[in-house]
């Protein structure tokens, strides 16, 4: 057991059951996500949230118990989208020809990164204690698990630990990068060519050995 396996991943404490609860959820989330963009994780505050939100203090406290859990949550958002999205993609392009999976997908991930701000302020913010980097890992490896079901036919069945292992190395080193890309004086557009030319280079490796 690692470090961060012994800590307690950072969750709501509580979720909405209710449609108007669910609206003010998503209105913390939303709120949250503006003011992260606008003055970074450093000087994020419940309190600029709430004011944002135009919700009392203590309604972000019933389901937040501090701004750790509410950037967790949102990289929780992002990931859940994500896991969606390429699945969609995954239905259009038989797995057995990841290349041009591999080649849409990363170019529609980068264009969220490139477009939309709070990706890169997302995920910034939950590398900064060790338990948003732990519960932010379980989110990852949710991900994983789901890149690692579309690598199946590049490995042996009996190499299932290794190719989980693989998809969590591909999934970490692309949103390491997607990071990079967009951080000035960076060409996007560059760093994403040699991004997906590593991934699919990675992937190939694997290809010609399985």
């Amino acid at each position: 057991m690692t470090d961060l396996d012994a800590i307690e991943p950072l969750v709501p404490r509580k979720r909405p059951t209710q449609e108007r609860s669910r609206r003010t959820f998503d209105a913390i989330l939303s709120s949250a996500r503006e003011v992260l963009i606008d003055v970074g994780f450093d000087s994020l505050t419940c309190e600029q949230i709430a004011q944002r939100a135009d919700l009392p203090i203590g309604t972000i406290y019933q389901y937040f118990a501090n701004k750790y859990v509410v950037v967790c949550e949102l990289d929780r958002q992002d990931t859940t989208a994500v896991s969606a999205e390429l699945s969609e993609f995954a239905s259009e392009i038989p797995s057995l020809k990841w290349p041009q999976l591999l080649e849409k997908f990363m170019d529609h991930l980068a264009e969220l990164w490139r477009t939309d701000p709070s990706r890169r302020a997302v995920w910034l913010a939950v590398q900064s204690t060790p338990a948003t980097r732990a519960t932010a890992s379980i989110t990852e490896k949710i991900l994983a698990e789901q890149v690692a079901h579309i690598l199946a036919p590049l490995t042996p069945s009996s190499q299932r630990e290794r190719r989980q292992m693989m998809a969590e190395v591909l999934v970490h080193a692309a949103y390491s990068l997607l990071s990079f890309s967009v951080q000035p004086p960076h060409d996007h557009e560059k760093v994403v060519g040699e991004l997906k030319r590593m991934l699919a280079g990675y992937l190939l490796l694997e290809e010609s050995v399985a």
